[in-house]
């Protein structure tokens, strides 16, 4: 057969071709017939908090008391006995952020600070723990990322370089509970660290973006410790040189612009010695209403509200002194954890921590706020 006439019979087979496969071809996506009706995956939300809690334990000299076992201690939260699941004395090692202030109200005082670096190394990080510092001034600076090195430690500290008169306070410590949220820390099967921030300044802040309570809400969901060492601008102008001028601050020291908590007015909550249960009761309120502003005892406050200790270094004791007890203290408390049994509700949750000893004072975190979701 000549090849004209091949190509020629073979055309209307071709053109054939696409009419077969449009005729088989579906029209479009085949739904799926359904067997049964239909079921939708139901949408369960579980949350489990992770409660770390130290325990300071003292006795009628206020000396530590370390001989107690699991046993002599009962946790409750929100009035409900909780079930201890990790429990040490003083030997869960430490992720430390230290958070100085820099600024320019603090200059004449800052070579004590210098001197600290060696001493909060040895003593309060201790041999097996780490430690970061974050400075602060009208900015705020990560001068030292997490290292076990003591050298490097000391040599970060000595060189803190007097900065401006702003005062980020709340800012810092917003950046060290960011830094020791990613650190591991201590659970009932990681053996992780304690998280500690060590704040040493004023409890004072101008310009910052974040507000107390919020930061005071997430260091107690990271299970954060803060201790404050409180030093005095008044104490730095007292040794400020006479043609030494600082600019004006741009609030003034000692005001409270929050409401009071219930019952106190705003002058007897923010100026007038409150007693510890006192300060306990107010770290409550800030942490619950965490949107309202607090510019009076700042670092009293977030000390409370975490279950550490706020300490003011002038007078009778020293910087170092006040980091030294720090340290005793931070080695030789008890750590208990516990899961809070059935299901975690959203506002504030108290802990109460007891003890079946008698002429022993007990000091523990009071207590932490969930917030409901997309709040």
């Amino acid at each position: 057969m000549k090849p004209w006439l091949l190509k020629l019979m073979l055309i209307p087979a071709l053109c054939f071709v696409p009419f077969v496969l449009r005729a088989q071809a579906p029209p479009g996506p085949i739904p799926p017939q359904p067997s049964g009706p239909a079921r939708t995956a139901p949408n369960i939300k579980v949350r489990s908090v992770l409660v770390n809690t130290p325990v300071t334990v003292r006795d009628k000299k206020g000396e530590m008391v370390n001989t107690l076992e699991q046993s002599d201690f009962r946790v409750s939260d929100n009035g409900v006995t909780q079930t201890i699941r990790h429990f040490n004395l003083g030997g869960d090692p430490i992720s430390l952020v230290v958070v100085v202030e820099t600024s320019w109200r603090i200059g004449p005082i800052l070579p004590q600070i210098r001197k600290t670096g060696i001493l909060i190394s040895q003593t309060v990080v201790g041999p097996t723990g780490e430690a970061a510092v974050v400075g602060f001034d009208d900015r705020v600076r990560t001068l030292l990322d997490f290292t076990n090195d003591s050298d490097v430690m000391e040599q970060t500290m000595n060189g803190l370089q007097k900065g401006s008169a702003g005062s980020r306070l709340f800012d810092a410590m917003s950046r060290a509970v960011a830094m020791l949220s990613a650190r591991p820390e201590v659970s009932e099967t990681d053996l992780g660290k304690r998280r500690v921030m060590l704040i040493i300044g004023e409890a004072h802040d101008s310009g910052s973006e974040e507000q107390l309570g919020e930061v005071l809400r997430r260091a107690q969901l990271a299970n954060i410790t803060i201790y404050a060492v409180g030093v005095s601008g008044v104490k730095a102008d007292l040794k400020r040189k006479p043609d030494d001028k600082a600019p004006p601050s741009p609030t003034p020291d000692g005001t409270f612009e929050g409401p009071p908590p219930p019952g106190t007015t705003t002058q007897e909550a923010a100026i007038s010695g409150t007693p510890l249960e006192g300060v306990v009761a107010l770290a409550a309120w800030v942490v619950s209403h965490a949107k309202d502003s607090v510019t009076s005892r700042q670092l009293e406050i977030a000390a409370a509200a975490t279950g550490g200790e706020h300490v003011f270094a002038w007078k009778s004791r020293t910087l170092e002194q006040v980091l030294d007890d720090m340290g005793g203290e931070l080695h030789s408390q008890y750590t208990l954890s516990y899961i809070p049994k059935g299901d975690v509700t959203n506002g504030y949750h108290q802990i109460t921590v007891t003890i079946d000893r008698k002429n022993l004072s007990v000091r523990a975190r009071p207590g932490y706020y969930i917030e409901s979701p997309g709040s």
